[in-house]
């Protein structure tokens, strides 16, 4: 019964695995509108996807893209939406999250500083905080996400 039941809990898991990976690969309903601006004054200096992670050196999957930019930099909404949080997230220190309405949210982590509450309204080049170095970072950068309908995506194929 115990092995039949851990039988039952691998299967279930590599249920989950092969759901999450054809999610994961599923073409990204394409932009509404213009594309999403970039919101920091950098280059991207490490990309979507699988990589070693920096801080532990194991392999994990980089949900967004890093910007690299001097600490204090200005970060902007990519586009106009909703505040949905601004508060501080663990492995991601300091983090806004705004609601671009069609299931398109974008996230904004290690930030200095937030200049923006949940519930606010903000514009699309509005300044919403400063590049950091908080949370799990070896220094200043901005960690951009996209999310749509609560999945990432690659950010590159929203500019």
């Amino acid at each position: 019964a115990v092995e039949a039941a851990a039988q039952r809990r691998a299967a279930a898991a590599a249920a989950r695995r092969t759901r999450t990976a054809a999610a994961a690969s599923a073409p990204a309903p394409a932009p509404t509108g213009a594309a999403l601006q970039w919101p920091a004054n950098g280059p991207k200096t490490s990309g979507y996807g699988w990589r070693t992670h920096p801080i532990f050196g194991t392999s994990r999957f980089h949900a967004g893209i890093d910007i690299g930019a001097g600490y204090g930099a200005a970060i902007v909404a990519a586009d106009s939406g909703v505040v949905v949080s601004a508060d501080s997230r663990g492995g991601y220190g300091n983090t806004v999250v705004i609601d671009h309405g069609g299931g398109m949210a974008t996230l904004y982590a290690h930030q200095s500083s937030m200049s923006v509450s949940a519930g606010q309204s903000v514009s699309r080049g509005q300044v919403i905080g400063a590049v950091g170095s908080t949370g799990y970072s070896t220094g200043p950068h901005l960690h951009f996400e996209v999310r749509v309908n609560g999945a990432t995506r690659d950010p590159m194929n929203y500019f």
